[in-house]
């Protein structure tokens, strides 16, 4: 099976290579991220984050689903000395960097549990992966038709934080400038609600944020820093010489 649908601002594909119907699960996928759309974006004035956002809602009444995403974001922004922070003066509250991988490695926990054991899900260049190995490449920070490293991803998840799609987004909380000592940040770890969360967080911190990621059990980092220097982690799964993207 193989189903693309664009959600929640970019595209996202589903591949399954398991025998069997799959098409329930699917549906069950996308309904889900689009549920989360709705519930939990922040450019959406009805949702349930643009109503915390502007006091309408208070915290002690947010959804269990709300509840545990506002934790993670305390939960890095504790961690990274105030680097990553999804209440930025003048921005509103915005959990977008964590929303993303905690839904879509939710999305990937629904295929598990319906019997899909090979599968790639892929939401806007972020990967939960199950089986395997699955090559994915990461996109060249400066050249959109190029490559900087292409990994093998076993039962795990990858995403990447960098400036060459949304310019400077990504806010250093501590001084309220945009976060511009890296180029991009690749984190690979157990699921995507850790690699989204970790790699938007150490992206924000700047070139130290390279060693804190790496420092953490499980996750490995590939970064391309200001000064176009590769930083990478030992246990970082590159594919072998000549492997090409799948």
């Amino acid at each position: 099976m193989h189903r693309v649908e664009h959600v929640m601002g970019f595209p996202v594909s589903l591949r399954i290579d398991d025998e069997g119907d799959f098409a329930a699960a699917a549906d069950a996928v996308f309904a889900w991220l689009r549920e989360v759309d709705a519930r939990f974006s922040p450019f959406k004035a009805d949702s349930e984050v643009s109503r915390l956002g502007r006091g309408e809602l208070a915290e002690a009444d947010v959804s269990a689903d709300l509840r545990h995403v506002l934790d993670l974001c305390e939960h890095y922004r504790a961690a990274t000395g105030g680097a990553f922070d999804v209440r930025l003066p003048g921005r509103g509250l915005d959990p977008c960097a964590v929303v993303k991988g905690w839904s879509v490695q939710r999305a990937a926990e629904l295929l598990t549990r319906a019997g899909a054991r090979r599968f790639c899900l892929n939401a806007g260049g972020d990967v939960a992966a199950a089986g395997g190995p699955w090559r994915v490449g990461v996109r060249h920070p400066e050249h959109a038709d190029k490559l900087c490293t292409v990994l093998d991803l076993t039962d795990a998840a990858v995403a990447t934080s960098a400036r060459y799609e949304r310019g400077d987004h990504i806010v250093d909380g501590r001084t309220g400038l945009p976060a511009t000592g890296l180029l991009s940040l690749t984190v690979v770890a157990g699921s995507l609600t850790e690699a989204d969360s970790v790699a938007t967080a150490a992206f924000a911190m700047g070139a130290d944020g390279v060693d804190w990621a790496a420092s953490l059990p499980g996750v490995e980092v590939f970064a391309v820093d200001a000064e176009r220097r590769v930083l990478r982690s030992p246990g970082f799964p590159v594919a072998a010489a000549g492997a090409s993207a799948a």
